[in-house]
């Protein structure tokens, strides 16, 4: 694709500039209609009005999920379970795509394909399994159960993004820190990691949003409301005959904060962890 450069006319730099403006504009305006909803009054949710901000704005909503809703016991509970499945699932798919890549032994592509394979089950598929062997093993309302679950999902797909950026580093870099006297261990964390920190934010992330935004496996292995993640608990606001919309909408804004920040915070890997192990060096 060819890149504007200053010999192009002005018209259609205008027209691009256009259409990106206008793509911003689609995507931006869903999440400005929520946050109208959450800052209207409670009799004025279905209000026609296409104001961003309502005349009669109130945090109303807001200090309800907070103060009369177990909105805070909710980001907890979503909190440890994701953090608790992203550095599980980063540990052992960081050893084992190091395995993987530095080693060659019987059956290893057979492994990794495997691997690849399992990523194209549908996950509705595999919840009857997972619950079952969960309820066998007494894991039915824990946060155990739920981070073993999300782990075992997460890693072969984070394995298979770490494993190509192992094949990027060269071997000679471990070789030498061996011969100055250095471990397989030691040089694996002091010289192989800090090298895969894209790839590893890549993991992390994926990892982190696997399990934060994931609703259906919670929702049958965490039947009690205390033990509820924030999917599951946004859910709990929708009832038979009302849905408090004001709070639903007001909970989700304040949802997002974490992975917007999460986002901007660890935006300068992501393009670097996304193409590096892309491209054996």
């Amino acid at each position: 694709m060819k890149k504007l450069g200053h010999q192009d006319p002005t018209w259609l730099k205008g027209l691009i500039h256009a259409l990106l403006i206008a793509a911003c504009l689609v995507t931006i305006y869903p999440i400005l209609r929520i946050v109208t909803i959450s800052l209207r009054p409670g009799d004025r949710l279905m209000s026609t009005s296409l104001a961003i901000i309502p005349p009669d704005a109130t945090l109303a909503n807001y200090k309800a999920a907070l103060l009369d809703h177990d909105f805070l016991l909710w980001i907890w509970n979503s909190f440890v379970i994701t953090i608790a499945t992203a550095f599980i699932g980063l540990t052992l798919a960081s050893t084992s795509a190091y395995a993987i890549s530095r080693w060659k032994f019987p059956g290893r592509n057979s492994m990794l394909i495997f691997l690849l394979g399992t990523q194209m089950i549908p996950a509705a598929m595999l919840m009857v399994p997972l619950y079952m062997l969960a309820a066998k093993l007494g894991l039915i309302n824990t946060y155990r159960g739920l981070v073993i679950a999300y782990s075992v999902s997460s890693v072969p797909f984070s394995i298979w993004i770490l494993k190509g950026f192992y094949d990027s580093i060269p071997t000679t870099l471990e070789e030498a820190a061996m011969i100055d006297g250095a471990s397989r261990m030691y040089t694996f964390i002091k010289i192989i990691l800090p090298l895969t920190t894209p790839a590893l934010a890549i993991a992390f992330l994926f990892n982190f949003m696997n399990s934060w935004n994931e609703f259906m496996l919670a929702r049958i292995m965490l039947p009690k409301p205390g033990m509820f993640t924030w999917p599951l608990g946004l859910q709990s606001l929708q009832g038979q005959y009302t849905t408090l919309w004001g709070i639903y909408s007001a909970s989700s804004i304040m949802l997002s904060i974490p992975v917007i920040i999460l986002f901007l915070y660890s935006s300068k890997w992501l393009v670097s962890g996304l193409t590096a192990g892309s491209v054996k060096g």
